[in-house]
């Protein structure tokens, strides 16, 4: 390979070790040694050596892990042949069982049934009756322990790793959808995804929080944890739903908003304050699917709707039951504790008026039959949908408020007698002092006087005392005292 600039220069061949196929083009070279071979070194050709050494670059990989597939397989993307030009597509291997700490029994029964299997075929032996036994017991111990979930176990539920994500219900429960990007201000926050699918023939505004369903995914999706631009983005689509006359249905998955500097410096309470107003004068029917983490104002960003639907083992909180022991408690390990006093399941908000439908899940959770948990969101938000339909715009707005201005209780009654124990009485209030329209003149200061000193004089007639010129001492400092007093009055109305 000739190097036109190095030959006319020494008037030599030049040869390149490591030119990586640029030829023709300038090379960035860090260090560069030019050898030159005198004529007598070499018996035919003068040769110069040149070694470069040339930064290599990433080689341009095509994008393949967020390709705009024009089919879908039927087979996973329910009845309905499934076309989307999004970011989104099915995992190349299954995701990996994650055992959650209450589920070890299930565990244990799964591998005895396993190792009755291996038996069967390794023997030949029937053994069909053992296993349909052991199966049956499985199948109690897994409805004894969901139906008795306590509130931080059903929190480790809505936050398994495996949990259908809000792509995997709308792929499930769609029949198109169409994803639209950006705040139109510079950014598109992938931790809240946006569009517009039809399902049976009618088109909805979907928004929601997206998580990730592996490490990869979590850090594009910033754990579905939104910025101010996500908020913006939810807000403009919610504006052309209105628009244009789509409900919108939101799917709620978020521990909370991003809450790093960077967020506080874009406005992370503005936008969320921005959503909050606007949401309540949008004309359209809304419903909120609580399908996980419902965090703070971050969920609640997305989440003012005329119906809020949750999940079986989705949880609704101000603060992480962690956050709120390492603040109540003084420690994360009492989340237990704290999560049962902040009141955070699916059916104790039914119970308080703030969700109004719970939806069941699969035996197992969400996680262990995606299909069938999109299947039921699809059946509740559809009718719930039906119902809204009749209101008209005006009434779908007060409805909306009508809903959140109702929302918390207040109990009344008698003080606790054990925490009023060792509290002491309250103080009298002090009255307002009305200071006199009208200066205090001489003539009515010697009045107050004359006043206060007859009736000293008939203090002195009813007390008995033995002491005449103590009394007479006391009587003049009091009468001083009073000149004092009146006299400061008087200077302070001047």
């Amino acid at each position: 390979m000739s190097c036109p600039g190095l030959s006319s220069r020494y008037g030599h061949m030049v040869r390149c070790d490591q030119y990586n196929g640029l030829a023709l083009f300038p090379l960035p070279m860090q260090r560069s040694r030019v050898r030159i071979f005198p004529q007598s070194a070499t018996a035919s050709l003068n040769v110069v050596a040149a070694n470069f050494k040339v930064r290599k670059g990433k080689k341009h990989k095509k994008d393949t892990e967020y390709p705009w597939p024009d089919k879908f397989p039927a087979d996973e993307s329910g009845p309905h042949v499934f076309t989307y030009v999004n970011r989104f597509k099915p995992l190349d291997k299954p995701p990996k069982k994650f055992l959650l700490p209450f589920e070890k029994p299930l565990d244990d029964l799964q591998k005895r049934i396993n190792e009755v299997k291996g038996m069967q075929k390794e023997t030949g032996l029937d053994f069909n009756h053992v296993i349909s036994e052991l199966e049956r017991k499985y199948k109690e111990l897994m409805r004894e322990i969901y139906a008795s979930l306590t509130p931080i176990q059903r929190l480790n539920v809505a936050r398994h790793p495996n949990r259908p994500t809000c792509l995997d219900h709308v792929s499930n429960i769609s029949d198109t959808w169409l994803e639209l990007h950006g705040d139109r201000a510079g950014y598109d926050d992938p931790a809240i995804v946006t569009g517009i699918a039809t399902i049976d023939g009618l088109s909805y505004m979907f928004i929601g929080h997206q998580k990730g369903r592996n490490t990869k995914e979590n850090i594009h999706r910033n754990f579905a944890m939104p910025t101010p631009h996500g908020y913006r983005k939810a807000l403009r689509l919610m504006n052309e739903a209105d628009q244009f006359g789509l409900p919108i249905v939101t799917f709620v998955d978020t521990p909370g908003a991003y809450a790093d500097l960077e967020s506080e410096r874009k406005g992370q309470g503005e936008s969320i304050a921005q959503n909050l107003r606007s949401s309540f004068g949008l004309k359209v029917p809304v419903i909120s699917v609580v399908i996980g983490e419902g965090g703070s104002g971050g969920a609640l960003a997305i989440g003012t709707a005329n119906k809020m639907l949750m999940l079986e083992n989705a949880v609704y909180f101000v603060a992480s039951p962690e956050a709120a022991a390492a603040i109540l408690y003084k420690s994360a390990k009492a989340a237990p504790k704290a999560a049962k006093r902040l009141k955070i399941t699916a059916q104790e908000l039914y119970n308080f008026g703030i969700a109004d439908e719970v939806i069941p899940e699969p035996l197992g959770g969400a996680h262990s039959n995606p299909l069938e948990t999109s299947k039921r969101i699809k059946t509740a938000v559809l009718r719930n949908l039906r119902e809204m339909r009749r209101m008209s715009p005006e009434d779908l707005k007060e409805d909306r408020k009508a809903k959140f201005f109702a929302l918390g209780t207040c109990k009344r009654g008698g003080l606790d007698e054990d925490r009023m124990r060792n509290t002491r009485k309250a103080d009298s209030p002090i009255p307002e002092s009305t200071p006199p329209s009208q200066p205090i003149s001489d003539m009515d200061m010697d009045t107050s006087l004359q006043e206060y000193q007859d009736r000293s004089d008939c203090q002195q007639h009813k007390s008995v005392s033995h002491d005449n010129g103590t009394t007479k001492s006391l009587e003049k400092d009091a009468v001083e005292a009073a000149k004092q007093k009146l006299s400061k009055l008087f200077i302070g109305t001047q």
